[in-house]
This record gives C-alpha cells, structure tokens and sequence, in this order.
C-alpha cells in the first residue's frame, strides 16, 4: 500500500511539474514548483525548507521519490527498463516452449535463439563518500563564490526543467539556443544512461540535495526496517533496491541512500520488512555527528545560495505581417523583469529552472549565453514586449527571484529607460501613440519631428521597441536600471 501511494503521488507532481514548464496549468500545478528545495532556500522561503527538512528527519528521503521531478524521472526510465526485460523474458519463455512442444512431437529442433535477458538486478554498493561529499563541497563552494554554471547544471529540479523546455522547442519548431539544447542534451545523456545501468546512481553520488537530505535522514524518525526472525535470505530485496543501498548480506540499509521507494517491501514475500519507528541497530555510528553536520549544511546552505546560471536566446516573431527580423540592440545596462528588485538580486536567486522562460506568453524571456550568467534568464524587446498587466513570471517563479506583484504596482516599477537614436528615427510617432504611461512626446528639431522620453515617467517595458517600425535595430531603444525604481 505504501508503494502504491509513493507512485500515485510522484505521478502526480511529475505530470504537474511537466505541465507546468510546457507552459500548461500554472493556475493549479504552479504550487509545485514552490515546493523544490534549492528554489526554495534561495527565494527565502523557510517554511518551505523547514517543511522539508522536517518531513526528511520524520520519514526519510520522500522529497527524492515523491517530489523532485528529476528522481522520478529516473524511476520512469528504470521501469522501461525493467519492462523491456520482462518483455525479452516472455519471448524467450514462449521460444522455449515452443521448441520443447515440436520435440515432443518428434521433429528435429536446432538450437533455441534467445534474446539476452534485460531484467535489472540491483546490487548493494558501498557508499561511494569521496565522490559523494566532494561534489557536494565542490557545490557548495560554487554557490559561495557564485559560480553559477556549475550551480545551475548540478541542481536537480533546474536541469529537469531544461530538459523538458529543449523537447518541447524542438517539438513546436522553435529555435534553440545551442547552449542551452546542449547541456540539456547531455543532462538527458548522462542521467538516463546511469539510471538504466545503475538505478539511482546520480542521486545516491551527485545530486547535492540527496546528499543533504541523505546526512538527515541517517537520523529519521520512521525508516524501513529489516526483521532477521523473518528473512529467508532470498537476496529478493537488494536485487530490487534501485538506490543500492541495502545489504542482503549483513541485512542492513544504508539510511543516507535509501529513498523511500518502498519497493523492498512489496518484494519481500515473508513480511520480513518494513516501514516504522526506527530501532537501535548495531551499525548506526556517529549518528550524532551525522545530525550535526547534517543541520550545519543545512545552515550554509540556505544562507549561502548564491547566484545560478543565465539562460539562451529565444526568438519568435509577435507580427502577423512578413517583416525583416530586428537584430538585439546594445543595452546599457541589463533589463530583468518587475519584481526582481534589482540585476545583483535576481541573478543571485535564479536557478535556470526555465519556468518563467516557458510561461513568459510574451516571448520576452529568454535563456542567455553570456558565461556570466549562461542558462539565466534575460529580457529582450525584439520579439515582443512585457505587457503592464502581465504578471506571469512573478507568479510562477519558485526561487523568490522574481517576487509575485499586482497588475496596478507592475505600472510603478521602473526597470529601465527608453533612449531614441535620432539618427534611426523617422518621426512617425507611433512610439508616443502607444506609450502605456505617456512617456513619449514628439517634438519638432530642426524641421524633423523626433521623440523624445521623459525618464521619470518611463518604465522600460519596451512596447516602444519593440513596435518600432525601423529595422533591424529600432530607433528607440529600452536599457536596464541596475536598481529598480518604484513609483512613491
């Protein structure tokens, strides 16, 4: 029963997270985003964290098996996996047959071609502590010194995310940033291949959440539970364990690895496992020490989430009529969205998850490629604008990197400052027609009607630039405040 709950709810929070960086059912699956762990530590949010934390010290590494699409990810491909096996097996079983049937009817019978078995079997391994420490110091290092690249490729929820934007872009016929399709593409590589060979491998070695909630869970009130009056030594158990965690031979588990995913249970025909209040164990050494360094990681952690990658180029056309493409303008300074507060706080949260990139129905967000921030998100006039009452990105953000804001306090924030080249301008006027908040006016120079801006009333949400009629640079063009400014 336990089993059949932990599938019914990771299928759930896969298929809605899924949904959601399609772009589909913010309205009722965007809750769920807010509940990854990384997002949550770098968008302040404690309860969330706590809640985890708290969940992890009660039963375990549940988050890994229920909540993070990554983990539940793996679980799909090792279950195709294991179909794939069952499927080679029942050929073989029926080839076999078939050919004992002809003999017994006295034909002659050649030998029996067979397809090689792919069931997976599972084997205990030992805890592999100098790759699985090293990587976590080695992220958290990166967080500290912000270097983001690393960040943003290691954390699990973020490089799920990446994954499904490049499917689903290459699917609509959309054109994906090299960098972005790349890392995406070796993250899909790499993590299925270890998950089919290995089971959960990438997050019993690699994935820096695992380690943590790992050092936690050594220490969990409810675990799974082995009763030696009951085993029979069958070896059923380990063979099924994915996390390779537990040791048939001296029948214990190792707590730091195991995910919860109950699938030892329903394989134990003796009822000789199962899930409850932990007991004294022979083996459980250093549990104090594990719970200290467990809490002061913890610590570091969530005070000391730094920055997180910049995210690619996305281009698609907001006209209907055949117009040439504009080229990207230099900005002086850098646009992040309403909500950010400010350039230095948004990209000290941003995990490159690609959410808001998905969900932006404006294609202003887009991934960058610079190495400062690869994968992180920027905005860009030259395909659409960011709508006053749009409020999209701050809705679904689950990093706290941009804060939700009302439709009425987003026309008050001002991210940037619209500057007209004179050069470029050909005085139509349709920049001051436009203009949300009346920034624009066109005045006379010369002979040559020209717009001109007023600063102090400008927001920067590029509609001006973006419907500029002159191609391929606009003669308006929006650059970024590095400090937002709000309106008294």
């Amino acid at each position: 029963m336990l089993r059949k709950i932990r599938i019914a709810l990771a299928a759930l929070f896969f298929v809605g997270i899924t949904l959601l960086l399609v772009g589909i059912g913010q309205q009722w699956w965007g809750w769920m985003a807010k509940l990854q762990f990384l997002p949550s530590c770098l968008a302040g949010n404690f309860i969330v964290t706590g809640g985890i934390v708290l969940l992890t010290l009660l039963f375990g590494r549940i988050y890994c098996s229920v909540i993070c699409p990554l983990g539940v990810f793996q679980d799909v491909v090792i279950w195709i996996r294991r179909q794939v096996g069952l499927i080679a097996n029942k050929i073989n079983v029926k080839r076999f047959q078939k050919a004992a049937q002809a003999r017994k009817e006295g034909k002659e019978v050649g030998p029996v071609s067979t397809i090689k078995p792919e069931v997976k079997h599972f084997k205990f391994n030992k805890e592999r502590r100098i790759v699985r420490y090293g990587m976590f110091t080695l992220t958290a290092i990166a967080i500290f010194t912000g270097i983001q690249l690393f960040v943003a490729l290691i954390e699990p929820y973020s490089a799920y995310g990446r994954m499904v934007r490049s499917i689903v872009g290459l699917s609509e016929g959309q054109s994906i940033v090299p960098a972005l399709l790349i890392t995406a593409a070796a993250t899909l590589v790499i993590i299925g291949v270890c998950a089919w060979i290995w089971g959960r491998a990438w997050c019993s070695n690699i994935c820096p959440v695992g380690t943590l909630l790992g050092l936690l869970s050594r220490c969990s009130l409810f675990k799974i539970r082995i009763d030696e009056s009951k085993c029979v030594e069958c070896g059923r158990c380990g063979r099924g364990c994915k996390a390779a965690c537990l040791d048939t031979e001296t029948r214990t588990i190792d707590y730091s690895r195991c995910i919860d995913c109950f699938d030892c249970i329903g394989r134990c025909k003796e009822g000789a496992i199962s899930f409850g209040l932990k007991t004294k164990e022979k083996k459980e050494n250093n549990e104090d020490g594990a719970s200290r360094r467990a809490f002061i990681a913890t610590t570091a952690l969530v005070l000391g989430a730094g920055s997180i990658a910049k995210a690619q180029e996305k281009r698609k056309d907001g006209g209907l009529a055949e117009v040439a493409e504009k080229q990207v303008p230099e900005r002086y300074g850098r646009l992040v969205p309403p909500g950010a507060e400010s350039v230095e706080d948004f990209y000290s949260k941003c995990t490159a998850c690609q959410l808001c990139v998905s969900n932006c129905p404006n294609g202003v967000l887009r991934p960058s490629t610079d190495i400062k921030h690869l994968l992180q998100p920027e905005m860009g006039y030259e395909k659409g604008f960011c709508r006053p009452e749009c409020t999209v990105c701050g809705d679904v953000c689950p990093a706290g990197a941009i804060r939700p804001v009302s439709k009425e306090e987003k026309l008050s924030i001002h991210i940037g400052f619209a500057e007209v080249n004179d050069e470029l301008c050909i005085g139509c006027g349709k920049c001051s027609t436009i203009c949300p908040t009346g920034a624009i006016l066109m005045v006379n120079e010369d002979g040559k009607k020209l717009a001109t801006v007023v600063d102090t009333q400008c927001i920067g949400c590029g509609k001006c630039e973006f419907l500029c009629p002159v191609r391929p640079i606009s003669a308006i063009t929006v650059n970024g405040l590095e400090e937002h400014r709000h309106d008294e």
